[in-house]
C-alpha cells in the first residue's frame, strides 16, 4: 500500500465539476484581477470566519507583511514570533525592517508559550505574531490578555488553521488581524500561491486594499508605498468552489486523527499531539515526536509511506538569519523539536485503511527497537 503525505488530485476528482465551472467562469469573464470573483470570495470567507473583512492577497507571507506595514512596524521595532515554526513568519517581520524576537513553545502544544511572553516585551515591541501550528490554535486568550496590558497588536499566523477554533471562536477572528495562506497543501488550498488578511477593523482593511495594489485603490493615485500582492480571479474562483466543502473535509481529518491517537497510544517513545480542552483543531498536520525520528522516517519510506518534518531547521539556525548572531543552544526547545518531530500522513482523502497501515508500520518499527 502506498500512502503519500500529500496528493492533490483526489480533491480535483471530488470537485471536478465545481472547479471546472470556476475556471470557465473566469475565462469567459475576461477579467483576471480585482474583480467579482475576488469580491465574492472575500465576502464568503469573511462570513465563514466570523469577521467583517477579508482582503485577498498573493500569499500568506505577504499577508502578514502587509499587516505589519499597515500598522507602521518598521526599523527599530520588535515583533515576538515563535521559535518553532516555519520561517515565513519571521520573514514577514524582517521584510518590514523590524527584528523578530523568538519565544519558545509550550511543550505540550508546540505553539508560542504565553508563560514566556511577558519577559520578552520591551518598549520596542509593536506586535505579537503567534502561529496556529499544525492546525491547532495558539492560546490566544492568554496572549491577547498580555498584549492588551501593553497595547500591543496581535497578528495571527492562521496559515495552517482554516476552521480551527479556540473557546468556540475561529482562527482568523481571535486577534487584531490574521494572515492566511491558501497554499495548495493547506486545509483550504488554492491551485497556486494565494493568501488573505482577515480583520474586524474597517480602517485597517481599507489601508490593506491600497497596500496590496501598489498603495493605490484608484489607478495611478498611489497613497502608500505598497506591494503588488493580489489574489487572482482564478484562484479566488477555485477557493469559492472549495470553501463550502471545508467543514466536511476538516471533519474527515478529525476522524483520522482520532484513529491515530487510539492506535498509537503508548507506542514506543512516541509523544502524541495534545489538545487542550478549549481547542478544536483541524489537523492540518498530525505531528508526533520521537528520539528515533530519522530511523522511523526511513522505515516508513521503505514501506511506501510519505512522512515529513515540520520543521527540520529552526529559523534562528538558518543561514538566512546567520547575521543576527544566534547560535545553537539559544532556543533549546525549538532545536530539540527540529530533531524529533515527524508528520504522519493525514488529509481529507486519506482512507481509514491507509491510516491503519501507517499505524501498524509505526508499531512494527518500535517492536524491533
Amino acid at each position: 500500500m502506498k500512502v503519500p503525505i500529500l496528493d492533490l488530485k483526489p480533491a480535483y476528482d471530488e470537485l471536478r465539476a465545481e472547479l471546472d465551472a470556476a475556471y470557465h467562469r473566469v475565462m469567459e469573464s475576461g477579467w483576471v484581477l480585482l474583480g467579482k470573483e475576488l469580491e465574492a470570495f472575500e465576502a464568503e470567507y469573511a462570513a465563514s470566519v466570523g469577521v467583517g473583512h477579508c482582503i485577498g492577497v498573493a500569499n500568506g507571507l505577504e499577508a502578514m507583511q502587509l499587516v505589519l506595514m499597515a500598522i507602521g512596524v518598521g526599523p527599530g521595532d520588535e515583533v515576538i514570533v515563535p521559535s518553532h515554526g516555519y520561517i515565513a513568519t519571521w520573514l514577514a517581520v524582517t521584510h518590514v525592517g523590524a527584528r523578530p524576537v523568538p519565544c519558545e513553545p509550550d511543550p505540550l502544544t508546540y505553539n508560542l508559550d504565553p508563560a514566556r511572553l511577558a519577559a520578552l516585551i520591551t518598549l520596542r515591541t509593536k506586535a505579537i505574531l503567534p502561529i496556529h501550528l499544525y492546525g491547532q490554535t495558539a492560546n490566544i486568550a492568554a496572549i491577547t490578555t498580555i498584549a492588551a496590558r501593553h497595547d500591543i497588536f496581535v497578528l495571527e499566523d492562521a496559515a495552517q488553521s482554516h476552521g480551527a477554533r479556540s473557546y468556540g471562536r475561529q482562527a482568523g477572528a481571535l486577534g487584531d488581524a490574521a494572515g492566511v495562506s491558501f497554499y495548495p497543501s493547506k486545509n483550504l488550498g488554492a491551485l497556486a500561491d494565494a493568501g488573505a488578511v482577515t480583520t474586524n477593523d474597517p480602517e485597517l482593511a481599507d489601508k490593506l486594499r491600497h497596500l496590496r495594489n501598489y498603495g493605490s485603490k484608484v489607478r495611478y493615485h498611489n497613497e502608500y508605498l505598497g506591494l503588488n500582492s493580489r489574489l487572482s480571479e482564478l484562484q479566488a474562483a477555485f477557493l469559492r468552489a472549495k470553501l463550502p466543502h471545508l467543514a466536511a473535509w476538516n471533519s474527515r481529518r478529525v476522524v483520522l486523527a482520532a484513529r491515530y491517537l487510539e492506535q498509537l497510544h503508548g507506542v514506543g517513545d512516541l509523544t502524541l499531539p495534545h489538545v487542550p480542552d478549549w481547542a478544536e483543531p483541524v489537523w492540518h498536520l498530525f505531528v508526533v515526536r520521537t528520539a528515533h525520528r530519522d530511523a522511523l522516517l526511513a522505515h516508513l519510506a521503505a514501506h511506501g509511506i510519505g512522512a515529513g518534518i515540520h520543521y527540520p531547521i529552526p529559523p534562528h539556525l538558518s543561514n538566512a538569519y546567520a547575521p543576527a548572531g544566534w547560535k545553537r543552544g539559544d532556543f533549546p526547545l525549538a532545536e530539540r523539536y527540529a530533531n524529533e518531530v515527524l508528520s504522519l500522513p493525514i488529509g481529507p482523502h486519506h482512507t481509514a485503511e491507509q491510516i491503519d497501515f501507517v499505524c501498524e508500520t509505526v508499531r512494527e518499527f518500535f517492536r524491533k527497537k
